[in-house]
């Protein structure tokens, strides 16, 4: 059952009523209804366990869908306190703590890694000297894309994973290309931790979950566990002909999800995929990066976070963002496409079991974000579908 509420959460906080709206722009509601019917049409047509989105415009909630079950058991329904695993959506958030300690001075961004993660060696010599704390944060470190990802699913330690880096050459010196990284990500764990007296778990929940009012954000394994109302993690089991056809003629096939068991292996690289959140948290979190809590996301850090570093070429041949996007960079834990009217500030995650999208315009003052309990590449189809639409909602 697709449950819905166009209104300000204060106003409708319990989604008792199926729609409710607070505004009285008919363009918005109109735009609104329409996208909630797409969005519960691509869910159902793929058999998506469960999912929500959330729309922001200026400092308020303009739409909150929520759609199917925590799992395929169907006893309890998705709402807007569920808990999803954020996957890489989760990089935003450490590079916002990151570039917080720099303002306050605790460390500064051209820090070279090694001065926190003192056993990282590269083949090279002294190759690994010359990445520093923003290369990281811009995926410019010059090495392979996602270096050692696949040891993640061992069971293996960080330290003997770090280990294992003296074996790599770098591709590029630093800044002069781009690879994706999670392991060397979670490396800025240790950089915080070692920059003043707190954890990094205790600095996110002290600068950032609790005066955004996050209520269901956490990190970790053990959070997310802990939890009572969260989503379960679904894979792809087969899709089934039915033997039907749609409008197109083409053939309509039944998907198949299988619930599987929460997988620990990308929570060991927190600041890349660790953090765990409702779409009411995202919400929150939107209005914020859109500039309506300066006195946390203050107008300097959100420049400096969402300034290009890097240009992301690889994205430009992205499925359904492709048809959209003119150019594509990476600057502080954020991607920043350029779409033919205006930029998105934009980070999309995937873990075992969960996928993840979330995007805002400055220049429209409005925020997206979708989760998905599922591995499923029809998110990509749902964002894009929105930000090819969103200035409707700015007019």
């Amino acid at each position: 059952m697709l449950i819905r509420c166009i209104a300000l959460l204060s106003l409708c906080p319990y989604f008792i009523s199926p729609l409710c709206f607070a505004s009285n722009n008919d363009g918005i509601t109109k735009f609104n209804t329409a996208f909630a019917k797409t969005f519960h049409q691509e869910l159902k047509k793929l058999s998506i366990p469960g999912g929500a989105y959330v729309v922001v415009k200026n400092n308020r909630v303009i739409a909150l869908e929520t759609f199917g079950y925590l799992d395929n058991s169907k006893k309890h329904k998705v709402d807007k306190d569920t808990v999803f695993r954020l996957a890489s959506v989760s990089k935003p958030f450490a590079a916002t703590i990151t570039t917080m300690l720099a303002q306050e001075k605790k460390l500064t961004l051209s820090d070279p890694i090694t001065q926190y993660v003192p056993d990282f060696v590269l083949a090279k010599n002294n190759a690994a000297k010359n990445i520093q704390l923003k290369h990281i944060l811009s995926h410019s470190s010059g090495l392979m894309p996602n270096a050692y990802d696949n040891l993640l699913h061992e069971n293996w330690s960080m330290e003997k994973i770090i280990s294992r880096f003296d074996r790599i050459t770098p591709i590029c010196k630093p800044e002069r290309c781009y690879g994706y990284q999670n392991v060397t990500y979670g490396f800025l764990e240790n950089a915080i931790e070692s920059s003043q007296s707190k954890s990094y778990v205790e600095l996110l929940n002290e600068k950032l979950f609790v005066p955004l009012n996050m209520h269901s954000a956490s990190v970790g394994y053990d959070d997310f566990i802990a939890q009572d109302n969260t989503a379960k993690p679904h894979i792809l089991r087969k899709r089934v002909n039915t033997g039907k056809k749609d409008k197109q003629g083409k053939a309509i096939k039944k998907y198949i999800w299988r619930t599987v068991k929460v997988s620990p292996d990308f929570y060991k690289v927190a600041p890349a995929a660790g953090v765990n959140a409702s779409i009411s948290d995202l919400a929150q979190w939107l209005i914020a990066n859109l500039g309506h809590q300066p006195d946390v996301l203050s107008p300097s850090l959100l420049n400096i976070m969402t300034t290009p570093r890097i240009q992301t070429k690889k994205d430009l041949k992205r499925r359904y963002w492709k048809d959209h996007l003119t150019d594509a960079h990476y600057g502080y834990g954020w991607r920043i496409y350029q779409l033919k009217d205006y930029p998105i500030i934009y980070h999309g995650g995937w873990v075992a079991g969960y996928v993840a999208d979330i995007g805002y315009s400055p220049d429209l003052d409005i925020g997206f974000a979708v989760l998905l309990n599922a591995e499923s590449g029809v998110i990509s189809k749902i964002s894009t579908q929105f930000w090819s639409q969103a200035q409707v909602l700015a007019q």
